[in-house]
């Protein structure tokens, strides 16, 4: 009782301070919504408008991490080891590690920590709460050591599966905190998919690996992430709203920052009432090349599932705006490239030229750092507004599984480790994200398997990913084969006009040719009066 007491003075000091910062963060948000006014007004009468993106201060950005990744650094608690409060009192507590607790069984039954694991974190806690973080790193470890070796509750045999998980889970979570104040987002990254890939419903867990990715400015997979947190904070009846908008203008600041940074191409997002039509394209390929004419040599519209942008994604009240997504390329290899991995059921892209026909360590070098490379960074920035792919269930867990078989080609063993458990991570929140079927069910855990087998080192050729990848590069094959067709095709059918043309000048010549002049003959002595010289 006197731990409940405690958190709710806590709470009730937290809600004060957040109610100071939620009038603050109003005034700036009008000032912001004007502006975004104005502009929108530029665009009345054309349904085709853009959605203009202001800039937020670095400042600001901190500002949430605090509030948000950093939070209850003085009072670390266990999230689970927490007796639950009526749904009515949470509002508050939500916005406290404390309040986070299971929601598969009965609360009342949760499970007591072991002894030695719950003093070593409590250790940890300390170390972390006198800012000693690389102690803290250290006693951290050693909790994962003990819960590895069975040490995770006082009766492990019949403990629920997600508790366990959970505390996994959380020294994972406490991991990613630590490495961050060491400025270590190396160190963190592969613990923050592991907090994820071990607990995928907390929103926290999102928002971290969002700060990680920060830190390495990989941006568009931040803005992935904390959106994945807006929504995640929703689905887990989270009604909080200075939470929720503080976790979209961070997202909205991982989307400029990308944007920003970012010169080999350039978007446009235009709300969508029903699908876009054939006709509908031109138009927005017409009003991208004039509004980015350096980046018209090839303009692709994304055509599967719709876009989601952070100033218009309020889950709680209806259904968030739809946007369609155009991208416009200085390069018009990688534009071509990207719309034929967009087209296909399976997203694997490759430069091989048969399927079975393995590329050498030097050829795989070389398309990765002219094609595959860039072609990465523009699929992560679609996904960054992009909750749900319509194509297959699975198909972003499958993109960085083909990302891995790359570096495992480069023998980058390191980010190839780092890769898998990023796609792992991916697929464990999959079901939070949409509808799966049994069948998307079944191949999410093959390939989950798959990946662990890979992280292991076992080695398989009757894995489903192999056999994925191989449809895949058949599937891609094709493709390449019907574009060497076509340009084929219209190689020799501007050949055999340009043969016609010279054959018809040559005919027009040939009739109207020029006929040498002959004089008449005269005859002098015929006619007397004739000067003849």
């Amino acid at each position: 009782m006197e731990r409940i007491k405690m958190a709710e003075r806590k709470n009730k000091n937290q809600n004060n301070d957040v109610e100071r910062a939620s009038r603050k963060q109003k005034s700036e948000s009008n000032e912001k919504m004007a502006v975004q006014t104005e502009e929108t007004m530029l665009e009345t009468g054309n349904p085709l408008m853009l959605t203009a993106l202001s800039h937020i201060p670095l400042e600001t950005l901190s500002d949430i991490e605090t509030k948000l990744v950093y939070i209850d650094e003085d009072n670390v608690f266990l999230e689970f080891d927490e007796p639950m409060m009526p749904s009515s009192t949470q509002s508050g507590c939500h916005d406290s590690e404390q309040a986070y607790v299971l929601n598969t069984h009965d609360s009342s039954t949760l499970p007591r920590i072991n002894e030695q694991l719950q003093m070593t974190l409590l250790e940890a806690s300390t170390c972390y709460k006198q800012k000693n973080y690389a102690a803290a790193v250290e006693q951290l470890s050693t909790a994962m050591e003990l819960f590895s070796k069975g040490a995770a509750t006082e009766n492990p045999f019949e403990s629920h599966p997600e508790d366990l998980s959970s505390i996994a889970s959380f020294i994972e979570t406490k991991l990613v905190i630590c490495y961050l104040k060491l400025r270590k987002p190396d160190e963190a990254l592969n613990h923050s998919y592991r907090s994820i890939i071990l607990n995928p419903s907390y929103f926290r867990n999102h928002l971290r690996q969002a700060a990680v990715f920060r830190c390495l400015e990989r941006y568009s997979e931040a803005a992935r992430s904390a959106m994945i947190a807006d929504y995640m904070y929703w689905l887990t009846a989270n009604t909080e709203q200075h939470t929720s908008k503080l976790i979209k203008l961070y997202w909205q600041a991982m989307i400029e920052e990308a944007i920003t940074r970012e010169a080999s191409f350039s978007v446009m997002y235009t709300p969508l009432g029903t699908e876009i039509k054939a006709d509908e394209r031109d138009k927005l390929k017409t009003r991208f090349a004039k509004k980015h004419p350096d980046y018209v040599e090839h303009i692709y519209t994304d055509p599967h599932g719709f876009h989601i942008l952070p100033q218009t994604s309020e889950w709680l009240s209806e259904p968030p705006q739809k946007y369609s997504l155009t991208l416009g390329f200085r390069n018009k290899h990688i534009g071509k490239i990207l719309e034929r991995w967009s087209n296909k059921k399976l997203p694997i892209f490759s430069d091989r030229k048969a399927p079975f026909c393995p590329l050498t360590k030097e050829e795989t070098k070389r398309y990765w750092d002219y094609t595959g490379e860039k072609i990465m960074t523009v699929i992560d920035f679609i996904r960054s507004t992009k909750l749900t792919d319509n194509r297959c269930a699975c198909s972003l867990g499958i993109e960085k599984l083909h990302y891995a078989s790359f570096l495992g080609r480069l023998q980058r063993v390191e980010e190839q480790s780092q890769v898998i458990n990023q796609a792992m991570a991916e697929l464990a929140t999959l079901p939070y994200l949409q509808d799966t079927s049994e069948k998307d069910v079944r191949m999410m855990r093959l390939l989950m398997a798959d990946a662990m087998d890979t992280l292991e080192g076992r080695r398989s050729k009757k894995r489903v990913w192999n056999k994925i990848q191989q449809i895949g590069l058949i599937e891609d094959y094709l493709y390449q084969v019907e574009d060497n067709y076509l340009k084929n095709k219209k190689r020799r059918i501007a050949k055999m006009e340009k043969m016609k043309r010279t054959q018809s000048t040559q005919q027009h010549h040939r009739n109207y040719k020029t006929i040498p002049y002959k004089p008449e003959s005269h005859d002098c002595t015929a006619n007397k009066n004739v000067n003849c010289k």
